[in-house]
């Protein structure tokens, strides 16, 4: 399963990384470094979830802290069957080899810097690829894995109407 979810992801974010590649980004305004974040500044419901951090809260990076936050807020937004998915997928990712980890942060960093358009066609390749039945979704990873690395280039900058199977 495991394998299976990397591998998809995979393909997907290796369609958008050759069009990364492909594009010049765009001029980039100088990053500001976030304020820290108090404690108290915290909702009741997020201090109980942090509850692990309070004691060594103020000598987090401000960057923590804001992610910290910002992750326990969507949390807290989520019903139970979106908390349970996310918490299968954490489990998912603790159980990767840190190399693998570290693959799927680049691939996550060049998904987010594609224009929000590509973003949007790259969600909707995965959620094509994720309602096709198992046999022809392994079937396109074995011809993915098959083709080189042109055939590959060539086969991403096709119109989908193009593809072999309507893909």
């Amino acid at each position: 399963m495991i394998r299976a979810s990397f591998l998809c992801m995979s393909l997907l974010l290796a369609t958008a990384s050759l069009t990364f590649a492909q594009s010049p980004l765009p001029p980039t305004a100088p990053a500001q470094a976030p304020a820290p974040r108090e404690w108290q500044s915290l909702s009741t419901e997020q201090q109980h979830l942090l509850q692990n951090y309070r004691d060594k809260w103020n000598t987090l990076p401000a960057e923590r802290q804001q992610a910290l936050a910002k992750g326990s807020q969507r949390w807290l937004s989520m019903t139970p069957e979106q908390r349970s998915g996310a918490q299968e997928r954490f489990s998912q990712w603790r159980a990767m080899p840190p190399e693998q980890r570290q693959l799927l942060r680049q691939r996550w960093q060049q998904f987010k810097s594609l224009p929000p358009e590509q973003q949007q066609r790259v969600r909707e390749s995965f959620q094509r690829f994720r309602q096709m039945p198992p046999e022809r979704r392994s079937e396109l990873r074995r011809q993915w894995r098959q083709m080189s690395p042109e055939q590959r280039r060539g086969f991403n900058h096709r119109a989908p109407q193009q593809r072999p199977h309507g893909r």
